[in-house]
């Protein structure tokens, strides 16, 4: 068996990342954890098994399930209009380019958005990052963007018909206004209550407490000639909403459980979460014939193009990526992924078991040395089976 501290040490000392800390799991526990590097670059405190760090749109996953035990109870839908219960999410509208003025120009949608769009991308609510023309729509207008967590920043319009195209996008913050909208309560307490909670993902937080403070890595900046530099980022002042796509800070410690949820079916140390056939339909292709494509970035200093597992055949469930083809790591078909904003990474092999959490702080996405990392510390635990 590969040392898996070996590979991130090794990985470090490359540059790799700053700092980075992993976990994997099966059904019954932990298998590994560790962590290498420092919590900032040059700060001097070691990043550790416990580090807590922003996981952007891993954040995602959670949203998903704390949407679909909604739909369990009867409080959510997965394919009647969403603005039912939402009415922000009504009348939507396609934007078809801009006039001589430079202004936007739209027409109205060819139906209404569902939760089912919103979950698997097929909405039409896109990201500026990937999408030229939204982000010359937020310009045009003047719109706030999605980071500073104002609901003005979400009525954006669409890329194009629901249910027509996979565009990766907004949704997901959308489907945590749903989530809310059904049960009452913020975001962070329905994920108390409901999900974080009963999983015993102590470090999983929108707003951190003075102990999760100590423990947060900072975010770096890959700069052009291959070097890191931690940076700023200052968190939204009064956000008008907590974001379920992207808005969460945690440990891989606590994300680790999330996915031995997942691998045991929907319960995790006595804790119904989901049921079992809820996990088979959230893991499960919900996009037909269509599929997941390569991400051109537009703003180079957030993203590279991204594509995880690049010329793979995939998919997306009510949750994740799925690999409808085996991956050169050593993962099976069928096996489910998704990542964070700030490199983060994980994925859940449900056929053999096993799944894991890979945590650095990156920016911009698809970072070369730390992508490779991930896929070479997956690499080495498919090896070790």
């Amino acid at each position: 068996m590969r040392d898996f501290d070996q590979i991130l040490q090794a990985g470090i000392e490359r540059g790799a990342a700053a700092g980075v800390s992993a976990v994997v799991v099966n059904r019954e526990g932990t298998i590994w954890q560790g962590a290498a590097g420092e919590r900032s670059l040059g700060g001097g405190d070691p990043m550790t098994t416990d580090t807590v760090g922003a996981i952007f749109s891993m954040t995602k996953a959670i949203t998903s399930t704390a949407a679909m035990q909604c739909v369990e109870r009867g409080q959510l839908e997965l394919d009647t209009p969403a603005s039912k219960v939402l009415p922000e999410l009504g009348d939507p509208h396609v934007l078809t380019g801009f006039d001589d003025d430079g202004q936007p120009v739209t027409r109205p949608a060819a139906g209404e958005v569902t939760l089912r769009q919103l979950l698997t991308h097929t909405s039409g609510y896109t990201y500026p990052m990937w999408d030229a023309n939204l982000l010359r729509w937020y310009q045009a207008t003047e719109t706030p963007f999605i980071g500073t967590e104002t609901r003005a920043s979400l009525q954006t319009p669409l890329a194009f018909d629901p249910g027509t195209q996979w565009a990766y996008g907004i949704g997901t913050d959308w489907v945590g206004l749903l989530v809310e909208a059904a049960s009452g309560q913020t975001l962070g307490e329905y994920f108390a209550e409901h999900v974080t909670g009963p999983l015993g993902m102590t470090s999983t937080v929108f707003e951190a407490t003075p102990d999760i403070e100590s423990r947060l890595a900072a975010m770096h900046l890959r700069l052009d000639d291959g070097t890191l530099n931690p940076v700023d980022r200052p968190r939204p002042q009064d956000p008008e909403f907590e974001g379920g796509g992207g808005g969460l800070r945690a440990s891989m410690e606590d994300y680790g459980r999330f996915i031995r949820m997942f691998l045991n079916d929907g319960e995790l140390d006595g804790a119904r979460i989901l049921s079992p056939d809820t996990v088979a339909l959230m893991v499960t292709n919900n996009i037909g014939d269509l599929r997941v494509s390569k991400l051109e970035t537009v703003m180079p200093s957030l993203s590279n193009d991204a594509e995880l597992f690049p010329g793979d055949e995939k998919t997306w469930g009510l949750a994740f990526q799925i690999n409808e083809v085996a991956g050169f790591t050593g993962r099976p078909a069928g096996t489910v992924m998704w990542a964070g904003l700030g490199n983060s990474y994980f994925w859940i092999d449900r056929e053999n078991g096993i799944g894991g959490a890979y945590l650095s702080q990156i920016l911009p996405f698809v970072d070369e040395g730390s992508i490779d990392l991930f896929y070479e510390l997956e690499r080495a635990v498919y090896e070790s089976l």
